[in-house]
């Protein structure tokens, strides 16, 4: 709920400071070019209907900028430095657009003025959003530093690591906003049975969802004493579906990647293990991309769409559409959706793989295959949020199960959405066993490790080569 009313306050803070800055910027405007502009006075300059026009738009328009910047995902904690930086930038970006677009053939003016007419768009937008930024930021910053506001958090762990991780924050000068109200007891760790640890109650791994409901709680943070990998991927495979923040101690963090990304200095340093390598920026435009391509994909396919049916129709019974339920982000179960290419009942003694010359698949599941057409349903699934365009490939609990009792790992893979496509479909191709499911995860792994919008569009211009030379299967 706080996170809620703090972003609501950011966004309406610069929708305020952009009309502000907008308002200044057109009555510097005036005065600046008011030989040539043709207004006998600010008022009827102020009134004119472009000039209105602008005022409302365009501060909208700083926004939708601000908001693929990525500044509102997290709204507490925030990096001065990353603040002061990711503002210049998207301001910036938002008065090219503007000047380029809407003002270089506006009103007429002394072409020699173009760029003081630039530059003072830039300056008046960029104080008036930063300065309100600023309070906005110091203000929530002071109060959770200050033990004024806090984040109620779960301690996962009970043992020694646990209660020296409770006593450090609450020795903290400065707080991270971590207000404990409790601690998980973890079945691979073997504690003193403990009903509490400093006040505050030991809970079961298994009253965790009662828990969090009952104590809002914003945070989870892992302090195990045990140093098995296993138990640690189980720990934070159990975690998953929470949808919260999974903090870790950086020395457990490198027990499950290399990647180490800091953006706190002060008192121990947190990994958010759900937090992926994409910047901020990058997931809001990722997600914005795959919204976009995949509606405009399903608009394309549609009248296809019938002609392929048909042929399913023909071919063989059943449906035309093949629901399956797939694990996706956050270890949150979804129904996935393909052109059926099998014939029905093809799974009627269990959960199977498909295999080479597979005799399940119908002649014209055959070529869907091939050419992964029957992939193409999916674009609704990206639409709708449960898929991106590219991502690992999503698989069943069966399946997973399996996985990681052989490769732990596999549960860093729900930090993100699956994909349609993957670094290790592209590399790899299809899985035939749990073998060489765990050989493709080196390449899904490795995708996660390098994750930026290049890489994902160099995977879908190898995946459309695929797809074009009939090499899907």
């Amino acid at each position: 709920m706080r996170r809620t009313k703090q972003i609501i306050k950011y966004v309406v803070g610069d929708i305020f400071s952009a009309n502000i800055g907008w308002f200044l910027f057109n009555v510097f405007r005036y005065y600046v070019f008011s030989p040539v502009v043709g207004f006998s006075n600010i008022k009827s300059f102020l009134g004119y209907h472009r000039v209105i026009e602008g005022q409302i738009l365009f501060p909208l328009l700083f926004i939708f900028i601000f908001y693929l910047s990525g500044y509102y995902n997290r709204p507490f904690l925030k990096s001065r430095l990353g603040e002061f930086f990711t503002t210049l930038f998207s301001v910036a970006i938002g008065v090219l657009i503007i000047f380029f677009i809407a003002l270089i053939n506006d009103i007429q003016r002394l072409p020699v003025n173009s760029y003081e007419l630039l530059v003072g768009m830039f300056v008046f937008n960029f104080v008036c959003v930063y300065i309100c930024r600023a309070f906005i930021t110091q203000r929530a910053t002071r109060r959770i530093h200050g033990k004024r506001w806090g984040f109620n958090t779960l301690i996962i762990g009970s043992g020694k690591k646990a209660k020296a991780l409770w006593l450090d924050l609450m020795q903290m000068d400065r707080s991270l906003g971590f207000l404990v109200v409790g601690f998980v007891r973890i079945p691979e760790e073997k504690n003193e049975q403990y009903s509490s640890i400093g006040g505050c109650p030991i809970y079961n791994i298994e009253d965790l969802e009662k828990v969090i409901k009952e104590h809002n709680v914003e945070e989870l943070i892992i302090a195990l004493d045990s140093k098995n990998k296993r138990a640690l991927h189980k720990t934070v495979n159990r975690l998953y579906p929470y949808n919260l923040p999974i903090q870790l101690q950086v020395n457990e963090f490198e027990m499950l990647t290399t990647r180490v990304k800091l953006s706190n200095i002060y008192g121990k340093p947190f990994i958010d293990i759900c937090k992926c390598s994409l910047s901020e920026c990058e997931k809001n435009i990722k997600r914005l991309l795959d919204i976009l391509i995949s509606f405009i994909a399903l608009i394309i396919i549609s009248p296809f769409a019938l002609i392929i049916a048909l042929k399913i129709k023909l071919g063989s019974e059943g449906p035309v559409i093949y629901r399956q339920k797939r694990v996706g982000y956050r270890r949150k179960e979804f129904t996935l959706y393909k052109f059926r290419t099998m014939r029905v009942n093809a799974e009627q003694n269990g959960p199977a793989l498909s295999r080479e010359n597979d005799d399940r698949v119908t002649p014209f599941g055959h070529f869907m295959r091939k050419y992964r057409i029957d992939e193409l349903p999916q674009f609704w699934n990206v639409f709708i949020g449960d898929m991106s365009l590219v991502g690992p490939r999503p698989e069943r609990a069966y399946y997973i199960e399996q996985i990681i009792k052989r490769a732990p790992h596999y549960s860093l893979l729900h930090q993100i959405r699956p994909g349609i496509t993957s670094w290790g479909m592209v590399k790899f191709g299809y899985a035939r066993n749990i073998d060489e499911m765990i050989e493709r995860l080196k390449y899904e792994i490795l995708y996660l490790e390098n994750m930026s919008l290049i890489v994902d569009f160099k995977i879908i211009i190898y995946t459309i080569k695929t797809v074009v030379t009939g090499k899907g299967i």
